[in-house]
C-alpha cells in the first residue's frame, strides 16, 4: 500500500503518489498522465505479444487511488488513449461507467485522436489545448507554452515520462520514473507502467521526486 508524499507548493496542498500520480487537496483532483489505454492491445494486435495483466494492473492501480482519495474530479493530462479504439478502450469505458461517477477531465494529448463525439460518448469532459486551473495550468505537451515569468501561472504537463538515473554502487545505476518540479514547470511521471523513461538533467533549483516500489524519494 502507498503512504502519499505531502509536498505543499504554490500555497497549495500537493500529495505525490507512488501510483505516479498527485492529488490537489485544495481543488479535491487527482492528477496523472500518460496512461496509454489500448497500447497493449494495439501491440497485440501488431503481432507483439505483451502480456494484458499491464493493462489490468494499470486499472487496479487507478481504481486504488481513487478508493483512497475520493476525488471530485480526476484530471487527466494528455493521452489517455494510444490512438485507436480497440477492446482495451472498450473494457475501459465499460469499468469506468460502472465503477466510478467521479468526471474524467482530459487535457487532450497528441495520442487522444478519436473524435468529440467519442469522447462526449464515452462520458470523458475533453479540453483541446489546456486547462487553468489557478495556479496551475494543465497542458499535455510542456514544449508547446512558451513561458512568461511575470505570470503568476504554473505548467503542469506530462508527454515526456520523465525519468532519473540514481547511482545505487560502485560504477551501478538505476533508472526510476519521477515527478520533476522547475521552477515554471512540472512534468509528471506516466501513469501507465508500459512506457519507456525519458532522462532528465535537473538542476540544483528543480526539486525531483523518484518513484522506487510504493516510495517516493526526494533527490537533493
Amino acid at each position: 500500500m502507498f503512504v502519499p508524499y505531502p509536498f505543499p507548493f504554490k500555497n497549495q496542498h500537493l500529495w505525490l503518489v507512488a501510483e505516479k500520480c498527485i492529488f490537489w487537496e485544495e481543488e479535491g483532483a487527482l492528477i496523472l498522465s500518460d496512461t496509454h489505454i489500448g497500447k497493449t492491445a494495439h501491440f497485440k494486435a501488431n503481432g507483439i505479444a505483451v502480456p494484458e495483466a499491464i493493462f489490468k494492473d494499470d486499472l487496479r492501480r487507478l481504481w486504488q487511488v481513487i478508493s483512497v482519495f475520493n476525488p471530485k474530479k480526476i484530471l487527466i493530462v494528455g493521452d489517455l488513449l494510444h490512438k485507436k479504439n480497440n477492446q482495451e478502450v472498450a473494457h475501459f469505458i465499460k469499468w469506468k461507467n460502472e465503477t466510478t461517477k467521479v468526471p474524467f477531465h482530459l487535457i487532450k494529448g497528441n495520442h487522444d485522436v478519436l473524435s468529440e463525439e467519442w469522447y462526449n460518448y464515452a462520458g470523458i469532459i475533453l479540453h483541446q489545448q489546456q486547462l487553468l486551473l489557478p495556479p496551475f495550468l494543465f497542458i499535455h505537451d510542456p514544449n508547446e507554452i512558451e513561458i512568461n515569468e511575470e505570470e503568476d501561472i504554473y505548467t503542469i504537463s506530462g508527454h515526456l515520462h520523465p525519468g532519473v538515473r540514481l547511482k545505487i554502487s560502485g560504477k551501478q545505476h538505476i533508472k526510476l520514473p519521477c515527478f520533476y518540479f522547475g521552477k515554471h514547470q512540472a512534468i509528471l511521471p506516466a501513469f501507465s507502467n508500459f512506457t519507456g523513461l525519458a532522462m532528465l538533467k535537473p538542476t540544483k533549483k528543480d526539486k525531483v521526486f523518484a518513484i522506487a516500489n510504493q516510495n517516493i524519494i526526494e533527490i537533493k
